[in-house]
């Protein structure tokens, strides 16, 4: 395990990007691609754990993909149902509590049925959290959070209290509420963007980018990304001393 230092990252967020890519170049369905995306989760999941990462934060499903073909979306929600399961053995094999963001109620009753009982049967494990962001988008984390806050206020004075609404309130309305901010965004496919992935949480995060697809990132591509975080300068919008 690494020692939690200020040049250690104790929040990584992972936007896992190359599945289908990673198919297309060896001639295989864009189904098996996610497979094998999902067997590098798994893996990833244990090393963050091991290095001593107190939070790992993954976008596995955004509220976008659903435009996705509807073979595809259904290869999707199968490995869900079956890695859900799964996960639950590597999870309490690690010490690592699991964690939903984003909006469930479109999915399935069985597939919501699997979160809660990855939810319920890691609970009370004291490792990692593992954190799993599915039909989830930024844009719509806030809407949301704006609604909850709305309804919460809706019998006082809205106005006033929209008036006096702060940075750390709204942040207590949204799905992260309990859980601090990434301190490093990887980002696997070379891609430079961040795709509607944690837009207010990672308003401060060091992005890493990578060109490895992501069934091909391991344990010597994270570490690649940690020691790159090591010798960033954190200022938050403050000026270099």
């Amino acid at each position: 395990m690494m020692e939690n230092t200020e040049r250690f990252p104790k929040h990584i967020a992972i936007i896992l990007d190359g599945n289908g890519r990673w198919a297309a170049s060896r001639g295989l369905p864009r189904a098996l691609g996610h497979k094998k995306g999902c067997e590098t989760l798994e893996q990833i999941v244990e090393d963050c754990a091991r290095l001593g990462v107190s939070y790992l934060t993954v976008y596995g499903f955004s509220t976008e993909n659903w435009k996705r073909s509807e073979e595809e979306v259904g290869a999707l929600m199968q490995l869900f149902r079956f890695y859900m399961k799964k996960l639950i053995s590597v999870a309490n094999a690690n010490n690592v509590k699991a964690k939903m963001i984003g909006e469930r109620s479109r999915f399935s009753g069985d597939i919501q049925e699997g979160i809660r009982a990855l939810e319920e049967s890691t609970k009370d494990n004291t490792g990692m959290e593992f954190i799993f962001a599915v039909n989830y988008g930024g844009r719509d984390e806030i809407i949301r959070a704006m609604h909850r806050f709305s309804e919460e206020y809706r019998g006082e004075n809205l106005k006033d209290a929209l008036a006096n609404l702060t940075e750390e309130q709204l942040a207590s309305y949204l799905d992260t509420k309990d859980i601090p901010d990434p301190d490093l965004v990887i980002r696997t496919s070379g891609e430079f963007r961040t795709s509607n992935f944690l837009l207010w949480q990672s308003a401060y995060s060091e992005y890493y980018i990578t060109d490895v697809l992501w069934p091909d990132f391991n344990k010597e591509e994270l570490l690649k990304a940690i020691e790159s975080y090591g010798k960033r300068e954190r200022r938050f919008g403050g000026r270099k001393k």
